[in-house]
């Protein structure tokens, strides 16, 4: 099997790929879309091409549907940081073989992979189903930021790990987590993904 990633953020690229060839699957990498066609053109076919949602030349959806009418690359999924539901629902309706958060643990991440070489679509369900998330009476008191960095502390993911998720500085972390204690009600990381649970926020 051979995919391709192509990400313009090096740091993370790096790790996307570690965790892919370390499941014996071959690599490609790029750092931008027109990289992207460039590699399919000369080194595919691909069974997978992964493109970063909000890298150089991507345009929201228009990368993807230009990669996807390349012949060379017949399945087309994208990555990101963050994952807005009406994208998911775009690009899935566009033809994506799927949408992958870029949260994902590394065993999750190189199933999806193989899930989507192989012919499936995937999108995890959070990102499907409707969600009264919005409305929930916790989520009210929080920004959407702020929703983010409490999703993170809930998986258990340090200051560190939230940061490079979603590409933010570690101190602005540090911020957001402060004031979603004060919001909340909360004393440390572990009570607020304590209430987060109780209250079935995720």
């Amino acid at each position: 099997m051979q995919i391709l990633i192509a990400d313009d953020h090096d740091l993370l690229r790096d790790t996307l790929v570690a965790f892919v060839q370390a499941a014996g699957i071959d690599v490609v990498t790029a750092p931008d879309l027109d990289g992207a066609m460039t590699a399919v053109e000369a080194q595919g076919p691909f069974d997978l091409v992964l493109l970063d949602y909000n890298m150089p030349g991507m345009n929201r959806l228009e990368g993807l549907t230009r990669m996807m009418a390349l012949k060379s690359a017949p399945r087309v999924a994208l990555i990101s940081g963050e994952a807005p539901r009406v994208v998911v629902q775009e690009a899935i309706a566009a033809g994506a073989a799927g949408f992958v958060p870029k949260t994902l643990p590394a065993k999750s991440l190189v199933n999806a992979v193989r899930f989507m070489a192989a012919g499936e679509q995937f999108v995890p369900l959070d990102l499907l189903a409707p969600t009264e998330q919005s409305s929930h009476p916790l989520a009210k008191k929080l920004t959407k930021r702020e929703l983010q960095v409490l999703r993170g502390l809930t998986d258990g993911k340090s200051n560190k790990e939230i940061a490079r998720d979603l590409d933010l500085s570690e101190p602005t972390i540090k911020l957001h987590v402060k004031n979603l204690y004060r919001k909340i009600g909360a004393g440390n990381r572990t009570q607020a993904a304590l209430l987060a649970r109780e209250q079935k926020l995720f």
